[in-house]
């Protein structure tokens, strides 16, 4: 929003690009995916040719989100075109990277590694990144627009802060993607391709699978509404806006650091285990910033904070595979469903966003909330603290509930891994006899 402001796009046209540039990224995914089960096996994989022809575009594209057309009346257009076209292409390289895991290693050791390895590099990313730009920005978040440094948010919009940590994240994070993708092995491949159609039947109907996406689609919603209105608690429900930069930057500190953390606890108790640690750790420290907003509260909240968004990110990606491989013991005879399972995750983990803005935006509107405005009504902050604290702890609740009915424990696991290495030399039998 406040690049799109600096390039003379009011307000509603920014909101407009973004919510119709989310919502069309969200398209695409199961679009990509299906295209992606469509395409042939080449000598560098099925994958990689994805990631390597989309990668100029992708950088064109995004260049052209900076850049300030000669005309005025037609910028609308050209920005949301622009950004429909980068989010497309995004997706073109996300989800085949995302699949890639379950490509790199048959290994289920080797695949949790290797996420954890993954989504240390885009948090790190996404940290350097966020330390850059915060003082690039800096100037602006000081600027004494409004009595007492009352800064006016007109220019940053709604969910500002989430902004700059997912425009980051789209850069910094599509670099290390690009970095740490070196090779891909098909091991994976007995069995027959299966339609498109057909395939997203049989993965709709598989239970884990829904769980899993049901109960991280609630968990999401909650880390959005924390995210996407952080920036306004700390302007108008407490005074901490001249330290918004430096909180989240303890949030990402903290984030990586804890990621490794995250990696060795599931190893040790467990996925499902640390995914209810993990996640419930955050909802007693953000009511603790609601009720006792002071700066030390902050940068505790903050710290604790870093260490459930790690698991936010960590966990989902880390049990995704499980299902892939539970999957693949229930439907022996198919293969090339991989794309299905990450492009619908993907979709799903974009529409919990775009529920998160909607719920922002209403409640905010219903309370009365003046965009560019230096004071808010009371019910602004109000409604602030709600959407802060007892909004996300009602949709963590909820997540982890339907967690509860998630299958796939750790005896089930280990017993997959076993019934897949079996089922792996019967099928490498069977071909050299053949």
């Amino acid at each position: 929003l406040s690049l799109f402001s600096l390039l003379s796009i009011n307000p509603f046209q920014a909101s407009m690009v973004l919510f119709i540039g989310k919502a069309w990224g969200a398209m695409t995914d199961p679009v990509v995916g299906f295209f992606i089960t469509k395409s042939k096996w080449t000598r560098i994989g099925r994958l990689m040719p994805w990631m390597v022809g989309c990668t100029p575009f992708v950088v064109v594209s995004y260049f052209y989100l900076w850049f300030v057309p000669p005309f005025t009346n037609g910028r609308f257009i050209w920005y949301l075109g622009f950004y429909c076209l980068y989010q497309t292409l995004i997706t073109c390289f996300h989800v085949p990277y995302s699949a890639l895991t379950m490509f790199l290693s048959a290994d289920q050791k080797e695949r949790d590694s290797a996420t954890a390895y993954r989504m240390t590099l885009e948090v790190l990313g996404t940290l350097v990144g966020a330390a850059i730009q915060g003082q690039i920005v800096a100037s602006a978040h000081t600027l004494k627009h409004c009595p007492h440094h009352n800064m006016s948010t007109g220019h940053l919009g709604n969910g500002s802060g989430a902004e700059i940590v997912k425009r980051i994240v789209h850069s910094q994070d599509f670099l290390s993607h690009a970095v740490s993708v070196t090779a891909t092995t098909n091991n994976l491949t007995w069995g027959k391709q299966i339609p498109f159609h057909k395939g997203f039947i049989l993965v709709m109907r598989h239970s884990p699978y829904l769980s899993l996406t049901a109960a991280f689609l609630f968990i999401s919603v909650a880390i959005q509404l924390v995210q996407s209105n952080f920036v306004l608690f700390c302007t108008y429900a407490v005074d901490l806006r001249d330290h918004f930069q430096n909180i989240v930057l303890t949030i990402l500190v903290s984030a990586v650091v804890s990621i490794p953390l995250w990696q060795w606890f599931l190893e040790r108790f467990g996925k499902k285990t640390a995914a209810f640690c993990g996640i419930t750790w955050i909802m007693p420290f953000t009511v603790m910033l609601v009720f006792i907003p002071n700066l030390v509260v902050a940068y505790v909240v903050a710290v604790s904070s870093g260490l459930s968004v790690a698991a936010s990110l960590l966990l989902p990606w880390s049990m995704l595979p499980d299902v892939v491989d539970d999957f693949r013991l229930a439907n022996p005879h198919c293969k090339g469903f991989e794309a299905i399972f990450y492009s619908f995750y993907v979709f799903f983990t974009k529409f919990a966003a775009g529920i998160s803005l909607g719920v922002s935006t209403l409640c905010l509107e219903f309370a009365g909330y003046d965009t560019g405005a230096c004071r808010q009504p009371a019910q602004v902050a109000y409604t602030l603290k709600l959407l802060i604290g007892a909004a996300p702890v009602a949709f963590i609740v909820t997540g982890l509930l339907i967690l509860l009915l998630y299958p796939i424990s750790e005896d089930v696991r280990l017993r997959n891994k076993l019934c897949l290495e079996e089922l792996r030399y019967v099928t490498h039998k069977s071909v050299v006899r053949s």
